[in-house]
């Protein structure tokens, strides 16, 4: 089993489907940092992990190698973004939303 915890989120403005980045700790030893969150055409999100080109082609820093990995660390992502962009989004609807998030914190 894999824990996958310290989910963090950092949204941005969406280009080309990228919609925010993610970090994690996996196994409370390996820190994964700059996941692209993209968002799929038929709804939904999907991850990309970085790469860096050298000699005209693109190299892996890293990636999960097995479905019970890639599962995990998506699992958790998907789960946070949700609730981050929930929340902006509850931010920006109205007045009423802002005054019951100050007086619940």
């Amino acid at each position: 089993m894999i824990e996958v915890s310290e989910v963090q989120i950092v949204p941005i403005k969406a280009t080309d489907g990228l919609v925010a980045f993610a970090s994690v700790v996996v196994d409370g030893n390996f820190y994964l940092g700059s996941i692209g969150v993209h968002t799929k055409l038929g709804g939904g999100y999907r991850l990309t992990y970085p790469t860096k080109q050298a000699g005209g082609r693109n190299l892996n820093i890293y990636h999960p190698i097995n479905k019970i990995a890639s599962e995990a660390i998506e699992t958790a992502v998907i789960c946070k973004v949700k609730e981050v962009i929930e929340r902006s989004n509850d931010r920006h609807n109205c007045f009423n939303n802002e005054k019951q998030r100050f007086y619940n914190s």
